[in-house]
């Protein structure tokens, strides 16, 4: 059973607050300067929690791959609370690997194992599309 996630967050200065949860820690910054903003920090969760489970879902398959990168826009609400309205991600794949275990791995963290996705509304429009390339530049 996962144990519950703790955190504590404390105000620094202006809108800018230092966080803990064990040994990690993180500055937020309403101006995205000190540190990500919230909505930055959530859409570095998104893209960090679904590229970690395709280098998991693929190194486990044992497909060459030699690097893994995310590209993420998302749509914002134009009224409060802006919040995300959609998302777009391109995954940058290195390696050998075949285009069907890409979408299987990326189709595997969005339907089961990404616990950031599934902690959002799921009326959000999830976009995703990926390219390899199979020689490093």
């Amino acid at each position: 059973m996962k144990p519950p996630l703790t955190l504590e967050l404390v105000w620094e200065k202006d809108l800018v607050f230092g966080g803990r949860s064990g040994d990690a820690s993180i500055t937020l910054d309403s101006a995205g300067i000190a540190g990500p903003s919230p909505v930055q920090a959530l859409a570095f969760a998104l893209a960090g929690c679904m590229s970690m489970d395709l280098v998991y879902i693929l190194q486990k398959a044992r497909y060459a791959l030699r690097g893994l990168g995310v590209a993420l826009s998302a749509e914002r609400a134009q009224d409060n609370p802006h919040r995300i309205t959609a998302v777009d991600m391109r995954f940058m794949v290195t390696g050998e690997v075949p285009d069907e275990q890409v979408q299987r791995a990326i189709d595997l963290s969005r339907d089961k194992y990404c616990s950031v996705w599934h902690s959002l509304r799921q009326d959000i429009p999830l976009k995703t599309s990926f390219n390899i390339t199979t020689t490093s530049s």
